[in-house]
């Protein structure tokens, strides 16, 4: 067998080489508000910390235990156990998912939600870490709690499943479960510490190719190639990418390209992904995936079959800055540096659910370090960092900078006026569901 050509890694080296000294030269983001009182914030601090070792071993359990999109049954069952400890009453089962979760304490408004995610990838298990966002979202949860009596208004914590292509955050917001909730804010592992670093939006499309099966040998002349349909799509978004924006992705695989190969095909399917990182540059990059197909339907004579979305579009990450730097300000009272947008490079990204909600109202999806800068999301080596002792140390630094920023979210009326002025300035709420029509 020819074995593979290992890619040369001379240029990703080199972008490693600028991003290690943009990150040395770099301020970190600093907040313009005083956030709440010390007081307020040390008895969250203090909260959380008398959580540590449950949390901390929350974390390790999930990270040994890991479960898929929509069956996180144990994972959720644990996390609102936790919670039950902690005396708060839990919803399960909210917004028709069987696996999401409510906590709430406090009432009224203002109301901010801390979001706590669990489920892990097939074959690497918790190789983004969600075994940490659960349990830093249920710590800033405990914490916020704390003090909920003082500062007047509501935290909850919302426990959203299958962010890992099944669009749990949107499918609970068209259920209702955001609709009285002001702001958000949660965190994500990575390789860097990030107040606010740029996600594109993704789009799926399955397209499905139907043509005229024939003998491939006797009468290829009375078939239309299915296969050849696919091919053409395929080829065409090669060409497409050279006139794509840098940051923009178009990837696929081919589903089905027929049975046997004397026989023309008459169905082949492939699916692909569309990202980008505005909502209207991605709308046309869909557009230009799916004219594509068509004229791959044209060329072969194949009737043509298009499905967008069988799960939810995630729309790209629309940080609030003002609510950014104020967990930026929390984790620097933990000793990290927690960098603005623009050092890290934009192509270190993917693609979150938490996208649709910063759409709806204004969000905090921060990132936390694990202490390596060569990890990348979705590798065994993150999985690893993320189940060790880098691991533990994101849930309680994480824990207490979402506290922190909930608690200032609460307290503060000017920082929740410069919040929602940012908001209203971005382009106000906007109606996800219906914006690709």
């Amino acid at each position: 067998m020819r074995e593979p050509v290992q890619p040369d890694d001379s240029y990703l080296r080199s972008v490693e080489a600028a991003t290690a000294r943009a990150v040395a030269e770099a301020e970190p983001l600093s907040s313009e508000h005083a956030g709440a009182g010390s007081d307020l914030l040390a008895r969250a601090e203090r909260a959380v910390q008398r959580n540590a070792e449950p949390l901390v071993a929350l974390s390790r359990d999930l990270h040994a235990h890991p479960e898929e999109a929509f069956v996180e049954h144990r994972s959720a069952a644990a996390a609102a156990d936790l919670l039950r400890g902690g005396g708060f009453e839990v919803q399960q089962g909210v917004g028709g998912l069987d696996t999401a979760l409510l906590a709430r304490a406090g009432s009224g408004h203002p109301h901010v939600a801390v979001l706590a995610e669990y489920d892990a990838l097939p074959g690497v298990g918790h190789a983004c870490g969600h075994n940490i966002i659960c349990t830093a979202g249920l710590g800033g949860f405990l914490g916020a709690a704390e003090v909920v009596g003082d500062t007047g208004g509501a935290v909850s914590l919302i426990g959203t499943p299958a962010e890992e292509g099944g669009g749990g955050k949107e499918l609970l917001a068209r259920a209702g479960v955001f609709d009285d909730v002001d702001a958000v804010v949660m965190l994500h592992p990575f390789s860097h510490d990030i107040a606010a670093h740029p996600f594109m939006g993704r789009r799926q499309v399955e397209v499905v190719f139907h043509g005229v099966a024939a003998h491939a040998a006797a009468q290829p002349f009375m078939g239309r190639n299915a296969l050849d349909a696919v091919v053409a799509t395929y080829q065409g978004v090669a060409a497409l990418r050279q006139h794509m924006p840098s940051t923009d992705r178009v990837h696929g695989i081919i589903t089905d390209g027929g049975k046997r190969a004397n026989v023309v095909p008459d169905r082949a399917a492939a699916v692909f992904y569309v990202r980008s990182h505005e909502p209207d540059s991605l709308r046309d990059l869909a557009g230009r995936v799916e004219a594509i197909a068509e004229g791959a339907a044209t060329m072969t004579g194949c009737g043509l079959e298009l499905v967008w979305d069988s799960s939810p579009a995630y729309l790209p990450i629309r940080h609030n800055r003002a609510l950014a730097a104020r967990w930026a300000e929390h984790q620097a009272g933990r000793g990290r540096t927690s960098l603005p947008h623009g050092v890290v490079p934009d192509y270190l990204t993917g693609s979150t659910d938490l996208g649709n909600l910063s759409y709806r109202m204004p969000a905090v999806h921060a990132m936390i370090g694990l202490g390596d800068e060569r990890l990348s999301l979705h590798t065994a080596d993150f999985a690893t960092a993320a189940g060790g002792g880098a691991g533990d140390r994101a849930v309680l630094d994480g824990a207490v900078g979402l506290a922190g920023t909930a608690v200032d979210y609460l307290a503060d009326p000017q920082l929740r006026e410069a919040v929602h002025a940012e908001f209203a300035q971005a382009g106000g709420a906007l109606d996800v569901a219906d914006f690709f029509g």
